[in-house]
């Protein structure tokens, strides 16, 4: 019997490069090894892999959707052979989900982290913790109380980074690298936690996971939510060398803000201006640096004109009804201006005359020889801005404190101190990539607590896999000296992942079966990504080519 010819199309897209980063770091065969007598059809191993692919896959499917992404992609190839889509079904993955709550997420992912640190080159000398709230729908009421098993998180109602006050949420606490944003550490929280705890406890964690891995001892940056005299104290004790924005509300820092120095320094393109103050607190010696960018100026100056313009209005009218009243004594009148100024701002000017009104008997016009039997008081007033108040009052509000308990300028000058606090902004860009509705996490669709917290570890081991990848191609073209189109086709060295998986789209692998042969094509593989699989490796571009 003659065999007839077979076609099948596939799409890979961007999921090899996915694919590739979990094979390099050996994610499946690591999280195996941690429990070797599991005999799920699945392993856990490959089911997490199954997912952060659906993560980073544009997908947004809840679990059970996930044989239906599956079922036009070569799940062989990526996988493994003997997989299919309809394995990785919501049973196989919840079950995988129970597996990782169960054998503790955080030292899980810290694990993982380090392996891949290790494996891509990335250094942790310079840490960054912060946290954020996720928003869920639903009651997620627990029949048996959090107290009976209090590793699981609360969901319940706090302080929402998404302003969305009505819905219950749950936090994330979350520590990257300055090198690369490559997360390190996790930790899933109570919807209601406060900063000064989580913040805290998250840099002892990542401090005693460094040093029991391999001894690392870095810088922690955080924002001013782990500001406190106690935590400082702590932190001092235990040895941590931390960089943290100090709130303006201390007594302490409100006296700094309003002396200000004679002596700013400045950057060499005039945008940062600082000064410096060595300040011994109750906690210990700190080192505190007083900044103002350009930015942070510009921006406070248009704040403050808006706030001037309605705080006139404001006080325009209300004193204008002030001088339609009529007093019976000049002390009631100095009295009642008195009292309606109280809370004006500096920057406002309230000029009052003083104006006697005489009274006469009888009624109508009186004579012009009568005389007055009593007076009455007005005071008439003008409202001005002062616009030189105005402008000190925006370069005061634009400064903002860093501190660390790096006494020494030459360990850690004053500029680099600055830099260093700014680039907190490396958490906060993971935090948007969790929340951005083209990946996993803009929803959880999940009931029981113990999976969203599960959940939270396979989102972030996308951001992960994702960072790695971005990583490892940014460094290569720099190394290279070699550039790609970016998405108005000008060249770029520093692309972002997001950019490159929209570049692969449209890839697909065609199976070819004849009586003769059996063959493997790519399709749409354009010189641009041959390009990046160069650079990515000799992994990658087999993926890529599995025909050799």
């Amino acid at each position: 019997m003659r065999l007839e010819e077979s076609y099948l199309n596939e799409r890979l897209d961007h999921l090899g490069i996915v694919a590739g980063v979990c094979q390099e770091i050996g994610l499946a065969s690591w999280l195996d090894a941690q429990e070797p007598g599991n005999r799920q059809q699945v392993s856990v191993g490959m089911a997490t892999v199954a997912m952060v692919l659906n993560g980073l896959g544009f997908s947004n499917r809840q679990l059970y959707l996930v044989p239906q992404f599956f079922a036009n992609k070569p799940i062989e190839h990526l996988l493994g052979a003997g997989i299919t889509a309809e394995m990785l079904n919501d049973d196989c993955l919840g079950r995988t989900l129970d597996w990782l709550y169960a054998h503790d997420l955080t030292k899980l992912f810290a694990g993982l982290a380090w392996q891949a640190r290790r494996i891509f080159g990335i250094t942790a000398e310079q840490v960054h913790i912060d946290t954020t709230s996720f928003s869920v729908s639903g009651a997620y009421a627990r029949a048996d109380e959090t107290a009976a098993e209090p590793a699981v998180i609360a969901i319940t109602y706090g302080y929402s980074r998404d302003h969305r006050a009505d819905l219950k949420q749950w936090m994330l606490a979350l520590a990257t690298t300055h090198d690369g944003d490559v997360p390190l550490f996790l930790q899933p929280l109570d919807g209601n936690s406060s900063d000064k705890v989580s913040l805290l406890a998250a840099v002892m964690a990542i401090q005693k996971q460094l040093r029991e891995a391999d001894g690392e001892a870095g810088v922690y940056v955080a924002d001013n939510g782990i500001y406190s005299e106690s935590n400082m104290r702590q932190l001092n004790q235990a040895g941590v060398k931390w960089v943290s924005r100090v709130s303006e509300t201390l007594t302490e820092a409100k006296t700094l803000l309003q002396e200000g120095s004679e002596t700013w320094q400045q950057s060499e393109d005039g945008t940062l201006h600082w000064f410096t103050r060595d300040m011994a607190l109750p906690q210990g010696s700190e080192r505190w640096v007083v900044v103002r960018t350009q930015a942070s100026l510009q921006r406070t100056q248009q704040t403050l004109q808006r706030q001037v313009s309605k705080a006139q209005a404001t006080w325009e009218q209300k004193c204008w009804h002030l001088s339609h009243r009529r007093f019976a004594g000049e002390a009631d009148a100095r009295a009642e201006v008195e009292r309606e100024l109280k809370g004006k701002p500096v920057w406002l000017e309230v000029h009052t005359d003083l104006v006697t009104h005489p009274q006469y008997a009888g009624k109508g016009r009186p004579r012009k020889d009568a005389n007055p039997t009593s007076q009455q008081w007005q005071m008439v007033t003008t409202v001005t801005v002062n616009q030189e108040q105005v402008e000190q009052e925006a370069l005061r509000k634009a400064c903002w404190i860093v501190g660390t308990n790096v006494l020494d300028p030459a360990a850690l000058s004053d500029q680099q101190l600055v830099t260093t606090y700014k680039d907190q902004g490396g958490a906060e860009r993971g935090f948007r990539f969790l929340k951005d509705p083209l990946f996993l996490a803009s929803s959880v669709f999940v009931k029981k607590p113990e999976r969203v917290m599960a959940l939270s570890f396979i989102m972030v081991l996308c951001l992960l896999i994702y960072r790695l990848a971005e990583c490892r191609l940014r460094s290569r073209l720099a190394q290279t000296q070699q550039t790609i189109p970016d998405q108005v086709h000008k060249p770029t060295a520093r692309p972002t992942m997001r950019w490159v998986f929209q570049c692969c789209e449209g890839i697909e692998l065609l199976h070819v079966q004849t009586p003769a042969t059996s063959l493997v094509l790519v399709l749409r593989l354009q010189p641009v990504h041959r390009l990046i699989l160069t650079l990515l490796g000799p992994l990658y571009e087999k993926i890529y080519n599995p025909s050799g």
